[in-house]
Order: structure tokens, then sequence, then C-alpha cells
């Protein structure tokens, strides 16, 4: 590497080390995602604060909620003018086994435009979707996500408007519990990135310390000094990530 690098010229040289500190691609980690199996592609993906409730044949929902911040994916197959399906994927840092799935057909939506006297056509409803989950992040106050969940897996989304003298129902979604298959291959998904990503920037840190201690090794080695503080954050917050994960490992 040092003579392959005596040999360029000054500008390529920086060039060269450049792309060696910013060429994290994640992106075919991403590609294996079981999300996007059957052709769907995300067009939305973001933590959303959810009042998270329970409910059950024989009692109406609770009506205080814990709220939870939920990750939110939101997919369509087809075109994004004129998608044949939408799905909703929710699931949970908290809870590796939190997997609900909202699937839509424009066949099902003009059921639920009628029920719920909804003004949008159905290549519109991802658009509203995005616009309602948004809100819901910068106005948590006025615009509320609540998820009720049922005991039979069953459980309904409703984005509800406080109007301060009355709460608005905007729009509910309908979602069942993933089955236990589906959960697996999403919790292995989610634990071979996170192992895929981490081995990729423990070789980036190698390439950051080889190019220290090239263009300044007296900074290398006050980095070296004092490495505990930073290793001990960075393990703080990967830690509770692979431990949640840890009972996968002994099958």
């Amino acid at each position: 590497d040092y003579q392959h690098n005596k040999m360029l010229p000054k500008g390529a040289e920086e060039k060269e080390n450049i792309s060696i500190l910013n060429s994290f691609d994640f992106a075919a980690i991403e590609e294996m995602d079981p999300s996007l199996s059957d052709g769907y592609k995300i067009i939305y993906d973001r933590e959303v604060p959810f009042e998270l409730r329970i409910s059950d044949a024989n009692t109406a929902p609770q009506e205080v909620g814990t709220l939870e911040a939920i990750k939110v994916k939101l997919l369509i197959f087809g075109p994004e003018t004129s998608p044949q399906n939408v799905r909703i994927e929710l699931t949970s840092e908290n809870d590796l086994f939190f997997h609900y799935i909202h699937t839509i057909d424009e066949a099902g939506y003009k059921e639920m435009k009628e029920t719920q006297k909804l003004m949008i056509e159905f290549g519109d409803y991802p658009g509203v979707l995005i616009k309602m989950l948004n809100s819901s992040i910068k106005e948590p106050q006025s615009f509320l996500a609540v998820f009720i969940m049922q005991k039979d897996g069953n459980a309904r989304l409703d984005f509800i408007q406080n109007m301060e003298y009355k709460f608005i129902e905007l729009l509910s979604c309908n979602f069942t519990a993933s089955g236990e298959e589906a959960v697996r291959q999403h919790i292995t998904f989610r634990y071979n990135s996170i192992k895929a990503k981490l081995a990729l920037m423990q070789a980036r840190l190698q390439d950051i310390n080889s190019l220290v201690k090239i263009k300044n090794p007296s900074l290398l080695l006050q980095l070296q000094k004092h490495p505990q503080s930073v290793m001990q954050s960075t393990q703080k917050s990967i830690k509770p990530q692979f431990s949640a994960f840890q009972p996968l490992t002994s099958n």
C-alpha cells in the first residue's frame, strides 16, 4: 500500500484517501432485507412515536397506552404513481418479536375508502400515510398514532388529530401480527445486518489507523493513549443490540 501511494500524484493520493474514509456502503446488506422480497420497494423508513394499547374481545382498549418509538416501513409494489399493493411493516427495537403488517390493494382500498369516507384515491394513499406519519413525529401533541393490539393477533392503527376541543379520527389501518417464520426471517436479517455493519466499521477503523499513521504518527499515538472512553461509549450502544439477539446463537 505504501509503495502504491508513493507512485500516485499528490492529488490522486488525497482522492484515494478520501474514498477510503467515505466509502461506507450498506446497500448490499440492505438488499438482503426480507421486506424487499416479491418485488416490493421501500419508500419510507423511520421511527415514529406510537401510543400502544392492548384490547380484547371482552374489554374496551386501554384509555391511555404506553408511548414507544416504532420503526415504520412503508413499501409499494409497482410504480410509485400507480402502485398495485401498499404494505406497512411495524417493528420495535424493544421487542424483537413485535412485527405487524398491513397490506392492501386497490380493491381492498375501495372498501376502506367507502367505510371511512375517504376523499383520496389509491394512488395517493402512500403519500397521505407519509404525511400523517411525519405529522406524528413533528407535532406529537396535535397528531397521534394510536396502535391498538388484540390478543388474537389483529391490530389497528388510528391516526387522530387533537383539535383541543375534540379528537378527530383521520384514518384507520388494519394490521395482522406476522407468523413465526416471517418474524424469524426478520430477526435473522437484523442480526446479520448489525454484524456485517460492525465488521465494515472495524475494517474502516483499521484503514483510518493506517492513514493517520502515515500522515500524523503523533496523533495516532495520542488517540491510542485515550481509547478507553471512546470504546466504552461505543460498546454501550452496540452491546444491548447484540444481547437482544443472543438467543439465536445457541441454535
